[in-house]
């Protein structure tokens, strides 16, 4: 087996050893954002949940969820609407837009390494194929035989290059569609927390209603400390 892996190394000009790096550092990518993406996906919607609680005005309230979901993601967009909850909507707006933006290089950390595994793997199959094949022929160029196994033989190994590129290609492609779907799943959560947090620090209200809804969150977020403090 060691034998074959040399073999088929040394025919692809040495690319498989660095396709098998690519497929490694893939893998790891593919399970860092798993986990990542779990973690503020179920922090964000525990969040929604503990700020539809909340009544208008009720800013001890927000402070109490920003201070328990502290760490998150969306956390960071709590703590601004909190620091200018003294300006008008427009400008909180304007604040949160900016907060979130910062954010957005926290969710696309890594994206590009799977972008380029999906053309990399083939390029770098595709070439040590070539490469794979140029000393196939060569062999029998220099050889003076028409053994036809000594050329086919060749070819077959050098073809593994060019599989080993493609499976990298197509693991790399699907998870990278589907992060890209977790990436806009939590903007979509990041801008909805921003229109809640505009609407209960600058809309209407009863003031009885405000006082009831925020009964029930802060005994939502006390309910069950810390089970996203550290998430995102």
């Amino acid at each position: 087996m060691w034998n074959f892996i040399v073999e088929i190394s040394l025919l692809s000009g040495g690319l498989i050893p660095l396709m098998a790096v690519l497929l490694v550092v893939t893998i790891a990518v593919i399970i860092e954002r798993l986990w990542f993406f779990n973690r503020v996906l179920s922090a964000g919607r525990a969040i929604e949940h503990d700020v539809q609680l909340v009544g208008y005005q009720r800013v001890d309230d927000l402070r109490a969820v920003a201070k328990h979901y502290t760490g998150t993601v969306q956390a960071a967009v709590l703590d601004t609407a909190l620091a200018t909850r003294a300006e008008d909507a427009d400008a909180m707006d304007r604040q949160i837009d900016e907060t979130v933006m910062w954010q957005v290089p926290k969710l696309d950390r890594f994206m590009w390494v799977l972008d380029t595994a999906v053309t990399l793997g083939p390029l770098l199959g595709l070439f040590g194929t070539i490469i794979g094949m140029i000393e196939s022929f060569s062999v029998l160029g220099t050889s003076g035989t028409s053994n036809p196994t000594a050329v086919t033989g060749g070819i077959a190994h050098a073809l593994v290059a060019t599989a080993g590129g493609l499976f990298i290609a197509i693991i790399a492609i699907v998870f990278l569609n589907y992060f890209n779907k977790r990436l806009r799943l939590a903007m979509h959560q990041l801008e909805l927390l921003k229109v809640m947090l505009i609407n209960r620090l600058h809309g209407g209200g009863s003031e009885q209603h405000g006082k009831a809804r925020g009964s029930r969150a802060a005994v939502a977020v006390a309910s069950e400390p810390g089970k996203f403090a550290r998430a995102g």
